[in-house]
């Protein structure tokens, strides 16, 4: 039986973060068996924001060098950059001319970015990106699109366009579903556990890097925002010590109910010097091995540029499908 196809990618901006891994790349390689997996660095989408051009190149290669270190094995997955498949960006520009300018304004992610920085500042791009990330999906015919809750107004748009593509042209596209992975921890700032941990975010405190220094991981969880009160309980009415508590499980697989009777009577001092250790177990594996293939970028680069070739096969006669149903090839 055909596997289904499963998209996904992470921008290469910022650091990526103990909250990447745990809320999808380690459910990626847990999945890698069961599907045709597309795996994108999508290069394209971090330059809606204004980047330092020799910082993106590095964050490239460490984004490739973190995936393949946590375990995606290019030989059950298509690992490659989005910028070099050209595809994405042609399928891009034909579903802006069947996306609407009111569904785009409507996007709750431009509005909170714009109002960062002043609307009147922000570039096309990223009051357009949800349209490429639609024809990243698209290109590929994805049944399935691993997704957290910030990102399902754009796979309803993805969803959308290809439903009326295929109302407009003809039977154009798989109209892709959310996946929902069966475990996956959403994981919140260190300094705002009101808020998911970004790998953008300018405050160092905030995040645990993948690629941290052990001591750095051990400082910022010693640091991280408690709540009032003492015990070691997963509240809702106590974001913090929630946060610390998913943390730990997550990493080491031990239940909720099994660390809360673990820590009864004990300290946050106690909980969080032993979390931070845990992090740090179970990030230097990876964290190793990440920083062996970033000794050498050649590889790196064969490996990305090797994954690009793979996907423009699939993604060519895509295109060329959409164009010719449009009437422009």
């Amino acid at each position: 039986m055909q596997k289904q196809r499963v998209f996904s990618g992470i921008q290469p901006s910022g650091n990526l973060t103990v909250g990447n891994y745990l809320g999808a790349l380690k459910n990626w390689v847990a999945i890698q068996k069961e599907y045709e997996n597309y795996f994108c660095i999508v290069d394209l989408h971090a330059i809606t924001v204004p980047q330092d051009p020799k910082v993106l190149r590095q964050k490239i290669r460490e984004v490739a060098a973190i995936y393949l270190a946590v375990g995606l094995d290019p030989e059950h997955c298509v690992i490659f950059r989005q910028s070099k498949v050209a595809e994405h960006t042609e399928l891009a520009w034909l579903l802006n001319c069947v996306a609407r300018f009111g569904e785009l304004s409507r996007m709750t992610q431009f509005k909170d970015k714009s109002q960062k920085g002043g609307a009147d500042s922000a570039s096309a791009g990223l009051f357009d990106y949800p349209v490429l990330m639609a024809a990243d999906v698209l290109l590929y015919n994805a049944h399935l699109v691993p997704v957290g809750d910030d990102q399902r107004q754009h796979l309803e748009l993805m969803r959308t366009l290809a439903r009326r593509f295929n109302h407009t042209f003809g039977d154009t596209f798989v109209v892709p579903e959310a996946m929902i992975p069966p475990t996956g921890a959403r994981i919140m700032g260190l300094d705002d556990p009101t808020v998911k941990m970004s790998k953008s975010s300018p405050v160092p405190a905030h995040y645990v890097a993948i690629l941290d220094e052990p001591d750095a991981v051990r400082k910022k969880i010693r640091r991280a925002k408690t709540d009032s009160g003492s015990e070691i309980k997963a509240d809702p009415e106590r974001p913090a010590i929630r946060n610390l508590l998913d943390m730990y499980s997550a990493m080491n697989g031990k239940s909720i109910p099994e660390i809360e009777a673990e820590y009864e009577g004990k300290g946050y001092g106690d909980l969080k010097k032993d979390l931070g250790e845990v992090i740090v177990e179970g990030l230097a594996p990876i964290r190793e091995h990440a920083l062996e293939l970033l000794d050498d970028p050649a590889e790196l680069d064969r490996i990305l540029d090797s994954g690009a070739e793979r996907a423009r096969k699939v993604a060519s006669p895509v295109l060329r499908d959409a164009k010719t149903r449009m009437g422009v090839e």
